[in-house]
């Protein structure tokens, strides 16, 4: 199962784009409301999650995935019980993903280290050691870091292709019609 968090101030693009494109390519898939059942976006655009942040159990998550938006990501950042999800899902050996500022956290929560990652232009210096990368997407092991907004659809065909492989991506790609974009994977 792959959850995405949501908290209030999420950027809707790099929730919502890899919540259609996972569903499309068959992986279950729920949104995890941070701050309720009703959570709005940094466009204030309203998204009813499928479950609470307390329903979502590290033993059942193959992958989370955390938005940015700088409200989102605080929103995430102020809330205990979802870092802790996201650093016992780290510790047992789940993908970790994030996108836009929300790298961040996984750097504030040592999970990024002085692996190479990436994140939103000016964020960098919160990044601690990262060895940050000029490139849309970032793949190292299970954490993988994608640039910002722009980025969501490359950021969702990664994702599918660790999880469904690469003719997988490449369906779902053509089936969008996406042309393709800058990803750099380790």
């Amino acid at each position: 199962m792959v959850y995405i968090l949501l908290g209030n101030g999420f950027e809707e693009i790099e929730a919502l784009t890899p919540s259609d494109l996972l569903r499309r390519a068959g992986i279950e898939l729920a949104l995890v409301g941070v701050n309720g059942i009703e959570i709005v976006g940094s466009h204030k655009i309203v998204v009813r999650a499928d479950l609470p942040l307390d329903a979502v159990h590290v033993e059942s998550t193959d992958m989370l995935i955390l938005p940015g938006g700088l409200k989102g990501v605080q929103s995430i950042l102020d809330c205990r019980a979802a870092l802790e999800l996201v650093k016992r899902a780290w510790e047992a050996g789940k993908y970790v993903c994030a996108i836009c500022a929300a790298p961040t956290i996984l750097a504030k929560l040592g999970i990024v280290g002085s692996a190479p990652a990436v994140c939103y232009p000016g964020k960098e210096a919160e990044m601690g050691c990262a060895e940050i990368r000029d490139a849309n997407v970032v793949r190292h092991g299970k954490l993988i870091t994608a640039r910002a907004a722009g980025a969501s659809v490359d950021f969702a065909l990664t994702l599918i292709s660790v999880l469904k492989g690469a003719e997988e991506a490449e369906r779902i790609a053509k089936q969008i019609v996406y042309l393709g974009g800058n990803s750099l994977a380790e």
